[in-house]
């Protein structure tokens, strides 16, 4: 895994395949968390609103189809293996290696113009600068949060990983910020002069840990944090209106009440009391501490990682929710971190399950809530293993 230097690949594809993605309006959604939530109240927001809506996600769960979604389903096998042909055959007309995720956006950008969707919406990658994504001209840029991840290819400070994430506002066009940004910090980081637009905190709300109620109204995805993920899904709505997208007020809310997102606190169907979460980088341990704490929920704890991330941070966040017990989890990639560097990161020699074991163990029933976490690879690998499709 790494960036690729350059979007000549990527505008070289698209060039070949006659531009699919002039043919109609382009969201990009960047940020180091919070982009697959954001991206699932608005393109709910925007279909109860009547819009056929295009929408790409990073990574998959358990299939490639996940990753390209039209008009609230992701796409067939077949579709994706028609568009993935054209593409292959542009990537050797053109003279190109391409890499997964341009060969992906390339087919995503097609499909949305095949199926004549009026709005896309693009989750951005691992950056910004050299995403394939930022090779489109987007309408509406969405930062949502900015922290400590992928630091061998986007810098070592907050400051350099915003800086890449941000180039993909564009000058003249809204840039919306997450809660979290203060525009004052935001503004010497920017190459270009976007029109800055914060989005506002939500509140009062009571909190649940498998969903928040705001002033009354239900919000199906449960945490704190997913209300900032809310308001800045609000704010994009309302950049949206300005530029003239009839998005009336009335589908809004009851569209939030029915967001699920696989991976983000999620209750698994048919396994009785396990919640998968893939928090990856320490914000998102911390902000899933946190709710555990504010609901007062103690869950059994299986966690894995790839051992590329900062492991000892993501172990400290979740040691405060106090876990009645912790069990390391390896899949079968040598991207995962070891039995070793997990117990060194959590000062402990927790037992090691394969994915088999792991996935014996969910299917018992147990006295508490198990909460999975600390890769979304390791819940797409379990979920494979298990036989549950997410979507």
């Amino acid at each position: 895994m790494g960036i690729k230097v350059g979007l000549e690949n990527i505008q070289a594809l698209l060039e070949i395949l006659g531009r699919p993605d002039a043919g109609y309006p382009v969201v990009l959604i960047a940020g180091t968390n919070g982009k697959g939530s954001t991206g699932a109240f608005l393109a709910h927001m925007l279909k109860a609103a009547g819009f056929q809506v295009g929408w790409t996600i990073s990574p998959h769960l358990t299939e490639e189809t996940e990753r390209i979604w039209v008009d609230g389903k992701p796409i067939g096998a077949g579709p994706l293996d028609l568009l993935l042909g054209e593409v292959f055959e542009a990537e050797a007309q053109a003279g190109l290696q391409a890499t997964y995720f341009e060969l992906m956006i390339a087919a995503a950008l097609s499909a949305f113009r095949a199926t004549g969707v009026e709005v896309a919406i693009l989750e951005v990658g691992m950056g910004g600068r050299w995403d394939a994504t930022n090779a489109t001209e987007p309408i509406l840029t969405v930062l949502t949060t900015v922290g400590l991840d992928h630091q061998p290819y986007l810098g070592d400070t907050r400051e350099a990983i915003g800086r890449e994430k941000l180039c993909t506002a564009r000058s003249g066009r809204p840039l919306v910020l997450g809660p979290t940004l203060d525009p004052n910090w935001i503004r010497p980081l920017l190459a270009c002069e976007p029109t800055l637009h914060p989005a506002t905190r939500l509140g009062p709300a009571d909190l649940y840990w498998d969903h928040s109620r705001v002033e009354g109204r239900r919000v199906g995805l449960a945490g704190l944090h997913q209300l900032d993920n809310l308001a800045t899904a609000f704010e994009a709505v309302r950049q949206l209106r300005a530029q003239g997208f009839s998005i009336p007020e009335e589908c809004l809310w009851p569209s939030v009440a029915e967001v699920q997102w696989p991976g983000r606190l999620w209750k698994v169907p048919v396994l009785d009391g396990v919640w998968m979460d893939g928090a990856h980088n320490p914000d998102g341990a911390r902000v899933l501490a946190d709710h555990a704490l504010s609901c007062g929920v103690r869950p059994h704890l299986l966690v894995g990682s790839m051992g590329d991330k900062d492991l000892r941070g993501v172990a400290q966040e979740l040691k405060r929710m106090r876990p009645l017990s912790v069990t390391f989890v390896q899949g079968d990639a040598p991207r995962y971190a070891t039995a070793q560097a997990l117990g060194e990161a959590w000062g402990l020699a927790a037992p090691l399950l394969d994915l088999r074991q792991a996935a014996v163990r969910l299917r018992a029933q147990a006295e508490a809530p198990r909460l999975v976490t600390g890769s979304l690879y390791l819940l797409g690998d379990l979920l494979r293993e298990l036989g549950i499709k997410p979507f």
